[in-house]
């Protein structure tokens, strides 16, 4: 419902720090620079530190952030660009896919905020990446932080090997 109060869970801290992608298309700059200024403001006010990539479209954001899981060394991954309605059915596959992608990374077990809007016109995705507005990418990188938090919460205890815990 437009206008209502949303909760925001309060900001993770961490004890050891953390490094974030963001992963970019930036089709529609405007848009995209905020969402990043967002995501990046985000990330530092939790003591993080980020890399920034672009990619030429939404569809291949997932594609870098699972090349980036397999070879590089981040805790996570902030996923932005915006995707506006047109005239085809290009929009849904776009909008599908990307979404249905970047779930499956994270079921995976990396930890990813998705900020790829998807929108009716140029207005509401103005609205939404506006960094000192409704703040999508900021938005993005606070989910991306958050299950950071909880893979440290929950992660490897350091142990190696089987146990015999049920014994």
């Amino acid at each position: 419902m437009a206008g209502a109060a949303h909760y925001t869970l309060p900001r993770p801290e961490f004890d050891k720090p953390v490094k974030l992608l963001i992963v970019v298309a930036p089709y529609y700059q405007d848009i995209t620079n905020e969402l990043v200024a967002g995501a990046k403001a985000e990330i530092e006010a939790a003591g993080g530190a980020w890399d920034l990539i672009e990619v030429p479209g939404a569809l291949e954001v997932p594609t870098a952030v699972g090349i980036a899981g397999r070879m590089a060394d981040y805790d996570g991954y902030v996923a932005l660009g915006c995707v506006i309605r047109g005239e085809t059915t290009h929009y849904d596959t776009v909008c599908n896919d990307s979404s249905r992608a970047l779930t499956l990374l994270g079921l995976q077990g990396l930890c990813i905020g998705n900020g790829i809007l998807t929108v009716e016109n140029y207005e509401q995705a103005a609205v939404r990446a506006e960094a000192k507005g409704q703040n999508k990418g900021g938005g993005a990188a606070a989910a991306a932080l958050h299950l950071i938090a909880l893979g440290r919460k929950w992660g490897p205890s350091g142990k190696i090997g089987f146990t015999n815990a049920l014994l």
